[in-house]
């Protein structure tokens, strides 16, 4: 009798999920999975292009102080609203403090940044702008480093104020003038 309840408890305790049966979460996983992953990379595109909008706004605001504080127009570069760094050891026209490192291209040092899955090409008629040379106009454009992945659409600002964005993502380039001569004339182009 012993063992029959030996027998029995042991064919117990071996006892657990069948292949089917674990096929079958797996298969309900993958299916979860294949669902959700499309909604999660569109949400994430969308706030990658809500966050460098609001980004592209805030180097507009900059540059409206620098123009104020310094009296050489708008600055020359994004490293000149950046933080002072590198080459520029405190506040002034070279390294005004106004917007973070990573945008302005200080750290990491580069001229064309990238923030949120986004590239940061800033446009200006002299580089370097004097009390006798100064920037009167400029333009930033953003686009998509990964473009279906990181986001969509295309992005231009300028010292009018006004947001266009190219939702194909196909207009990536401005002039020093402004985001009008390139950025005007399309169907998929609106300002915001």
């Amino acid at each position: 009798m012993e063992k029959v309840f030996q027998q029995r408890g042991s064919r117990r305790q071996q006892r657990g999920f069948s292949l089917i049966e674990l096929l079958i979460v797996v298969a309900l996983i993958l299916i979860i999975t294949a669902l959700a992953v499309p909604n999660f990379l569109k949400s994430r595109m969308a706030a990658n292009e809500a966050t460098t909008a609001s980004a592209m706004k805030t180097i507009g605001t900059a540059n409206v102080v620098y123009f104020s504080l310094y009296q050489v127009g708008y600055a020359g570069a994004l490293a000149h609203l950046g933080p002072p760094g590198g080459a520029c050891a405190s506040i002034s026209s070279g390294c005004a403090g106004l917007i973070d490192s990573v945008i302005s291209g200080v750290n990491p040092a580069t001229a064309t940044p990238t923030k949120n899955g986004y590239r940061f090409t800033y446009y200006a008629p002299n580089p370097t702008p004097t009390q006798t040379s100064t920037n009167r106009t400029w333009s930033i454009v953003t686009s998509p480093v990964t473009p279906g992945t990181s986001g969509l659409g295309s992005f231009c600002f300028d010292f009018t104020n006004v947001l266009w964005k190219d939702s194909s993502g196909a207009t990536t380039t401005a002039a020093a003038t402004g985001c009008q001569p390139t950025w005007a004339g399309g169907g998929n182009i609106a300002p915001n």
